[in-house]
């Protein structure tokens, strides 16, 4: 479903990516991983269609991602970005509301009463009780399920998440990835997300795709991909690998700080 052929792409002054090359299957539950800077958030931003590459492409379906305009690729693209504005007042219902412009339009979003869309997204998303609250009064946790809600307004078939538990307490944290796991099931959706937490990303993907210096560094399955050499070479970490006695995802036990060049490869 997504193909990334060789993309190159950097900021002034700074080479992010360097020829990375990936694949993700439909259906996947892709978990991207890396130091920070290392380029899994712009990577996300290409798939999304938001940036374009300086070299190489990016497919979705076959179709070149830079070919098409950015309310296109948002009706078959979702990102959850790491944070959104706060708009003081704005209840519940009126943000995911917001992701029917890709579909709707301007004037089609704002219409009166909430389409199947975004009432099943509010529903999927166990937000539809809080349609009518300010979303500046929700607490963490919840204000991230509603920005969940908005995604899936869109109602794609990709949904790329940047850090969706940034911020949040540990109870949040696996809240919000079991109902990315669930929806992925029930919705039959194509994930790929940006997690900082290894744990997480061996529990709840089913591959791994760890970035560094510009390039992927390793990609596979949480049991082969997670390693003391992954922790070293693409963490900067010393430290061992287990196995959860019940689930049988690697548990990773960080002992020291590695010294480490962060640097894009030459």
């Amino acid at each position: 479903m997504i193909q990334v052929e060789g993309v190159r792409f950097g900021y002034p002054g700074r080479e992010v990516l360097d020829g990375v090359e990936l694949s993700v299957a439909a259906g996947e539950l892709v978990a991207l991983i890396g130091l920070n800077g290392c380029g899994k958030s712009t990577l996300l931003r290409l798939c999304a269609g938001l940036l374009r590459p300086a070299a190489g492409r990016v497919l979705l379906d076959g179709d070149d991602l830079a070919r098409l305009s950015r309310r296109a690729a948002a009706r078959r693209v979702a990102l959850l970005h790491q944070s959104a504005p706060a708009v003081p007042g704005m209840t519940v219902r009126g943000l995911v509301r917001q992701g029917r412009y890709a579909a709707r339009g301007p004037l089609g979003m704002l219409r009166d009463g909430d389409d199947p869309v975004c009432a099943r997204a509010m529903a999927d998303a166990g937000v539809a009780d809080w349609a009518d609250r300010p979303v500046d009064s929700l607490s963490g946790g919840e204000r991230q399920r509603v920005r969940l809600a908005l995604a899936l307004a869109q109602d794609t078939r990709v949904l790329l998440l940047d850090e969706p538990t940034t911020y949040l307490d540990l109870r949040h944290q696996l809240e919000v990835l079991r109902t990315v796991a669930r929806l992925r099931h029930e919705r039959g959706l194509t994930v790929v997300m940006v997690l900082h937490d290894i744990g997480h990303a061996a529990r709840f993907a089913e591959r791994i795709v760890a970035l560094r210096k510009g390039v992927v560094a390793a990609d596979g399955p949480p049991g082969e991909v997670v390693t003391p050499a992954l922790l070293a070479g693409v963490l900067g970490v010393a430290g061992r690998v287990g196995r959860d006695p019940e689930g049988g995802w690697p548990v990773c036990y960080p002992d020291h700080p590695l010294e480490f060049d962060e640097g894009l490869a030459e």
